[in-house]
Formats: C-alpha cells, sequence, structure tokens
C-alpha cells in the first residue's frame, strides 16, 4: 500500500498543489513516520516550496488533520447517505457497516498515519478530531438504536458496544490487512458486516 517517495520525484506533477503536498506527506508520513519527516522532505517530494505548503497549510500539524481529515469527510458523507436512504434499516446498516470498512482498506495508509501520530496533534486540532469521529459513530448508532425501537435488532447488548465491537475491527484493519492477501476489501467489508448483523439478530 505504502510507496517510499524521494526527493526529486515530484508526486504528480500535474496534480494541484495541495494535492501533491497531502500526496507526498501521505506516504512519507506512513513509511517514516509523522515526526521522522521534515517539511523540507515534503515540498521537495511534492515538487513545491516552503511558501507554496504555508500558503495552503498552516503547518505539518495541519498537513496530518487534513490526511485523516478528508478520509472522515468522505466516511461521513457516505454514512448520511447510507442513513437516509428509503431502505429497511438492517439493510441501511449493513451497508454502512461494509462501507467503512471497504474506504478505511482503500485508505489505509491514511488510516495508520493517524492511529499512529494522532497524539502529535495540537490541543485544538485533537478536539476537531475526536468532535468529528464522535459525530460519525453517534449517526452510526443511530441505525442500531433505530432497529432495536422497530424490534428489527435485538436490545440485549447496548448500541454503544455495538458500535464499539464493529468500529474496534476496523480501527485493526491496518494491523493485518494487505492488498496482496487471500481477501479482497469488498470481502473483508462482506465478513465483517456479517458478523455485526449476526450479533444484533433477535
Amino acid at each position: 500500500m505504502t510507496r517510499t517517495v524521494t526527493a526529486g520525484t515530484p508526486e504528480g506533477g500535474t496534480r494541484p498543489v495541495p494535492q501533491r503536498l497531502l500526496a507526498a506527506a501521505t506516504r512519507l508520513f506512513a513509511d517514516q513516520g509523522y515526526d521522522r519527516t521534515s517539511v523540507q522532505e515534503i515540498v521537495e517530494a511534492a515538487g513545491v516550496t516552503k511558501g507554496a505548503l504555508y500558503h495552503y497549510f498552516g503547518s505539518k500539524d495541519d498537513l496530518l488533520h487534513e490526511v485523516y481529515g478528508r478520509v472522515l469527510r468522505l466516511q461521513q458523507e457516505r454514512l448520511d447517505a447510507f442513513a437516509c436512504a428509503d431502505a429497511p434499516v438492517e439493510r441501511r446498516l449493513r451497508d454502512a457497516a461494509a462501507d467503512v470498512v471497504v474506504t478505511t482498506i482503500e485508505n489505509l495508509d491514511d488510516t495508520k498515519i493517524f492511529f499512529r501520530s494522532m497524539h502529535h496533534l495540537g490541543p485544538e486540532k485533537h478536539r476537531q478530531v475526536r468532535a468529528e469521529r464522535r459525530r460519525y459513530h453517534e449517526r452510526f448508532r443511530a441505525l442500531v438504536e433505530e432497529g432495536q425501537r422497530a424490534g428489527v435488532f435485538s436490545t440485549a447488548t447496548p448500541a454503544d458496544l455495538v458500535v464499539d465491537y464493529h468500529f474496534g475491527s476496523v480501527h485493526h484493519l491496518a494491523n493485518w490487512y494487505r492488498p496482496e492477501g487471500a481477501l479482497t476489501a469488498a470481502q473483508v467489508a462482506d465478513h465483517l458486516a456479517d458478523l455485526l448483523l449476526r450479533a444484533l439478530r433477535p
């Protein structure tokens, strides 16, 4: 999943500068760690100047925040669409449960960077990320609670624990999933979504 970016090899030179900076930062953070990556390495890998970086991102901290933020925004948009769809709650929850697995695997570097480097964020950005993640989890939990109220899902396990159970599996993906492995992203998503639904059956 990761690819080393070396100085003098611009990261997608035809792309807009912010995208080039994010792509370079993502690869470098994933390969060698946030704390061991310098601003100079990022701008050289992206083929831009430090002035360009500071024009779009106020600091390396801002880059780290955006690396994960863009994935979380995508997942939130997709979850909102699933939650509002005209379908039975069991279908909507299963689609949402599978989607967060697929989008996490498709952005595995970003996820790996986040869990490895979140503690490097400043207090304000740390609060922002926690609030954004909490909104996602609450929307997901609302689907579980909707199904429980309707009698579709068991109420034996509190909705909070059900959500933690699923997202614990999702967060662990970065530790073991390999694109060249036996299972595709869609297959892993199907297995984990099925496990969640089985846990909720009355």
